[in-house]
């Protein structure tokens, strides 16, 4: 899931980290959701899959869920990133597709969703993921190549909740993602949004 970057990255105390150290930690946090799940991982086994100290991870991440969430972070940034398609239709279709792929089928997105299960009795988990919004970074995104930067007259927040609700209900509630049409959910979008700038 993790996509490793070439720099060296540092913590708040200013020291470099060894980008090959911190990748490794992020793949095996990775490998560890898939083989044994959130409930039973913990920093031990994260150092031991990732063939470094636990001093080392505790170095850089406090608890192992703000590294499931700056692995998952990280990889929705590049999942949900969609180029321009031609048409505000086209170009909406194209991001809800990528989210309906990182909800249902991303090691990224099975690692956003466990740690949303946790944040509904862990209000540190919660905070954390409060802190970052890669989701809805990637809808504005859209939303605003779609309807012009500043020019809707439904906020902003509101608008991105509309695009983005709809997926997130269907995929985190069990159903089938199959059964979700990305091109009728951005007509969809498109027409309340319109309907709404139109009052």
């Amino acid at each position: 899931m993790y996509t490793l970057g070439m720099e060296k990255e540092h913590n708040h105390s200013g020291r470099p980290r060894s980008e090959q150290a911190r990748a490794a930690v992020l793949y095996a946090v990775d490998d560890l959701l898939l083989e044994v799940g959130y409930a039973e991982m913990t920093m031990k086994s994260i150092a031991q899959k990732a063939g470094v100290s636990r001093q080392t991870v505790y170095r850089w991440w406090s608890n192992k869920a703000e590294i499931l969430f700056e692995a998952s972070a990280t990889d929705a940034e590049h999942e949900l990133a969609v180029s321009p398609a031609g048409s505000p239709l086209e170009d909406l279709t194209a991001y809800l597709e990528a989210l309906i792929r990182f909800l249902s089928h991303s090691p990224a997105g099975a690692a956003y969703r466990a740690l949303l299960g946790e944040a509904q009795h862990d209000s540190n988990v919660a905070k954390l993921l409060s802190s970052r919004d890669p989701l809805g970074d990637s809808a504005r995104v859209v939303i605003e190549r779609t309807f012009g930067k500043g020019l809707l007259s439904v906020p902003l927040d509101q608008a991105t909740a509309l695009l983005i609700g709809p997926v997130f209900f269907w995929v985190l509630s069990g159903r089938d993602p199959a059964d979700l049409i990305p091109r009728e959910l951005a007509e969809n979008f498109i027409h309340e949004i319109q309907s709404r700038q139109s009052r």
